[in-house]
């Protein structure tokens, strides 16, 4: 199986089975499917009365907001790397 061949994975996020379809390796998949599985359970334990959908829509958000600041911090460091090099 070469690196770009398609791998089908399977994973638990919340206690619900999920078919992946990907190039990544299948411990890259588990790892993402173990973020967002702790993530979920974090978000429910403080938000009990959420429903399955609300909870991975509020996960996806908060999952986006920390990619979101992340990708800032990235540009800011390259910004800082560039002036340094100047």
């Amino acid at each position: 199986m070469t690196d770009n061949e398609k791998k089908r994975i399977t994973v638990e996020i919340y206690n619900r089975t999920y078919h992946v379809i990907g190039t990544e390796s299948e411990r890259h998949v588990q790892l993402v499917a173990n973020l967002v599985d702790q993530k979920m359970n974090e978000i429910h334990d403080v938000n009990k009365q959420l429903d399955t959908a609300s909870l991975a829509v509020l996960t996806a958000v908060n999952t986006m907001n920390d990619y979101l600041k992340l990708k800032e911090d990235y540009a800011t460091l390259l910004g800082s790397l560039r002036k340094k090099e100047e």
